[in-house]
């Protein structure tokens, strides 16, 4: 029999549509590897969200490898140290692997190579998005840099490649390599357990991916008026699913590319955004922590570092306690389940950037850990947007009303979900309570108008 084949497993936790699985099962037996590596990343190793996700997604690909007599060798340390090590002891020809785009990642396909030596190969493919990072160029073959002729040109594109079926077969090397048991990595919060709204709220692995889709398709066209609604959530919460590998972008597309509705056209430009978002990385590794634009971030910026009371406003907000009810449904959300609503996850991050003046990357920061879809890439430009900072963003004059917003788009229904000693007031209160309804919910921590006029003061005194 031909030589054994790792595939190294990173965000593509999948059996269907996954390249590098199906080009080692053709080439020989396959030893699916993932590698738990906490220091590449530095700042951004995995939260404990994103941690909690990974454990059940990473047993739930382990039971489908087990129904096809395989399964998953998980190691800890240095991804390249151990992956060499690894292709030593099994004499591996190839390691099969689908490119990532975090620069701590491309770094260690790199050094992979090198330590692998003569004689043996990394082979990468394509597989997480519908084009390649850097394969969508200009008439000059440039890389976009904004959003909208960027979609342009990939829609030209689309359809995307087909979808690749499971492997026909999976054989199993003569012998297997040790493990670590998933258990011993302790990527499940113990003590305490802040994870019950995550199961409550969540399925997690292929199987549950792929239902989800199944359920979005019958819903996807509602989509471009429900998406704004938190209060009748109308999204697909896929982002998850995407984000981890679980499903492949291009799937989704085949999926629902035949439909004809606004609905879908929308959620198809969202689909997009994942692959803008890793052509900015791609051209900008360090996107995610510096600025784009050239503002005196020292006006601009008041730095909870700097103070205790500043400090103070950053965690209230973290906890959802701002006095904006609307803002403090969506952080309460995000600590419970993970995720939060498209529609509040923009009011919630221009009132920190706009109404505090704190820094995005503050904010970038608690999102990366609380998020269960928290994506190098789309947080990063999904936060410079809105701090009016990134290479297409919006404009940093354009502030956010959060009490409008709450009561235009209808989220009564969502407030009292997620503050619920606001819950009996009425549609009419509950966007704004007056001081004597609020009970024991605080009042709002600064007035809008108050905020705007300091926001803009601060910017103009930023670009001066």
């Amino acid at each position: 029999m031909s030589s054994p084949q790792i595939v190294w497993l990173r965000r593509d936790l999948r059996m269907a549509d996954q390249p590098a699985l199906h080009a080692a099962a053709k080439a020989g037996p396959v030893i699916p590897v993932y590698v738990l590596d906490d220091e590449r990343a530095g700042d951004h190793a995995y939260g404990g969200a994103s941690r909690w996700w990974l454990h059940h997604s990473l047993e739930s690909l382990g039971r489908s490898l087990g129904a096809r007599k395989s399964r998953i060798v998980l190691r800890k340390g240095d991804a390249p140290q151990v992956l060499a090590a690894l292709a030593d002891e099994t004499g591996v020809s190839c390691i099969h692997a689908i490119r990532h785009y975090e620069p701590w990642w491309k770094e260690a396909e790199d050094e992979l190579r090198d330590a692998l030596g003569e004689g043996r190969k990394l082979c990468l493919y394509d597989g997480n998005y519908l084009m390649p990072p850097g394969s969508v160029t200009t008439g000059s073959g440039d890389p976009y840099k904004i959003y909208t002729p960027f979609s342009k040109a990939l829609l030209e594109h689309m359809p995307p490649r087909d979808v690749l079926g499971e492997p026909e077969t999976i054989h199993s090397p003569d012998a297997w390599p040790d493990s670590d048991a998933l258990e011993a990595w302790d990527l499940l919060p113990t003590r305490p357990d802040w994870a019950g709204g995550f199961r409550a709220f969540w399925e997690v692995g292929e199987a549950a991916a792929h239902d989800r889709l199944d359920w979005w398709a019958d819903r996807v066209a509602d989509y471009d008026e429900g998406r704004n609604l938190p209060s009748e959530d109308i999204t697909s919460r896929l982002s998850p699913h995407l984000h981890w590998g679980e499903l492949s972008p291009a799937q989704v597309w085949h999926k629902l590319k035949d439909k004809r509705s606004d609905g879908w056209r929308t959620f198809g430009k969202e689909i997009i955004w994942r692959d803008y978002a890793q052509n900015v990385i791609d051209q900008f590794p360090d996107y995610p922590r510096t600025s784009y634009r050239d503002y005196d971030e020292r006006k601009l910026w008041r730095n909870p570092d700097a103070g205790h009371l500043i400090r103070e406003d950053l965690e209230c907000w973290q906890r959802g306690m701002t006095g904006y009810p609307v803002v403090d449904a969506g952080m309460r959300q995000l600590w419970q389940t993970g995720w939060i609503h498209n529609r509040v996850r923009m009011i919630a991050a221009s009132f920190l950037v706009k109404h505090l003046l704190i820094d995005w990357r503050f904010g970038e920061q608690w999102f990366w850990d609380c998020l269960v879809d928290a994506d190098y890439g789309n947080n990063g430009v999904n936060w410079q947007w809105i701090s009016g900072t990134g290479v297409d963003s919006n404009m940093f004059v354009r502030i956010m009303a959060p009490l409008t917003q709450s009561e235009k788009f209808d989220a009564a229904g969502y407030i009292r979900e997620y503050v619920p000693e606001l819950a009996r007031l009425s549609d009419a209160e509950i966007h704004d309570p007056p001081d004597h309804k609020r009970g024991k919910y605080p009042k709002k921590m600064i007035g809008h108008k108050e905020a705007r006029e300091r926001a803009l003061e601060a910017y103009k005194s930023a670009k001066s």
